[in-house]
This record gives C-alpha cells, sequence and structure tokens, in this order.
C-alpha cells in the first residue's frame, strides 16, 4: 500500500511558477513510476507528466512541455511538479499518482495510487 499526499497548489497569476510535492509513504518508493494529472472542472483528468522510477526518462503532455518539470527525490519519497509560465488553462485540480511498474504511462487507469489533490488556479 502507498500513501500519496499532494501539497503546493494555490492562486497565481499568469506567467507565474508554482511547485507542487508530493509525499509518498508505505512501499518502497524508488519502485513505483509517478505521475501528475490534472482534472479541470466539468473534464476528464488529463495526463500532464510521469517519471520513471530511476528517475529516468521523463514524459509530458504536449500542452505543458517546456513549462513543466517532473522531479523525485527517492530519499526523501517525494515527487515534485515544477510549473512555470503558468496560463489560465492550466487552472485544476492536480493529482500525483503511482503505479508499481517500472515503464512509464500517461494513462490515468493503470495508476494504483492517488493523492488526493491539490488546487491550481491560475488568473489572467
Amino acid at each position: 500500500q502507498v500513501q500519496l499526499v499532494d501539497s503546493g497548489g494555490g492562486l497565481v497569476q499568469a506567467g507565474g511558477s508554482l511547485r507542487l510535492s508530493c509525499a509518498a509513504s508505505g512501499r518502497t518508493f524508488s519502485s513505483f513510476t509517478m505521475g501528475w494529472f490534472r482534472q479541470a472542472p466539468g473534464k476528464e483528468r488529463e495526463f500532464v507528466a510521469t517519471s520513471s522510477w530511476y528517475g529516468g526518462p521523463t514524459y509530458y503532455a504536449d500542452s505543458v512541455k517546456g513549462r513543466f518539470t517532473i522531479s523525485r527525490d527517492n530519499a526523501k519519497n517525494t515527487v515534485y511538479l515544477q510549473m512555470n509560465g503558468l496560463k489560465p488553462e492550466d487552472t485544476a485540480v492536480y493529482y500525483c499518482a503511482a503505479r508499481g511498474s517500472y515503464s512509464i504511462s500517461n494513462i490515468p487507469a493503470s495508476y494504483d495510487y492517488w493523492g488526493q489533490g491539490t488546487q491550481v488556479t491560475v488568473s489572467s
């Protein structure tokens, strides 16, 4: 079992930055692939970024590529999402997720554990 706690959301003006954190506890964190997803009101949950378990390959949604960076600190059991150049369309609840596989994935259903979510609101 893995427990995930998201934090770091807030209200920011367009062009600003935020860093989200996801603290994990339970099973060996370094063996999991981690991902970030987001869900805006009235929309389906969508993929944002993912990082393989050993901190190797990463993969981003086209909408955030070049602006967002996923990173992880296995010693602290924490994964981060640095968000720069925020836009109003980035407004959503952001969730971190973990899957017990070495391969990265952009499919929400392939993830086994989820954080509670943290609200990000970008004003224009």
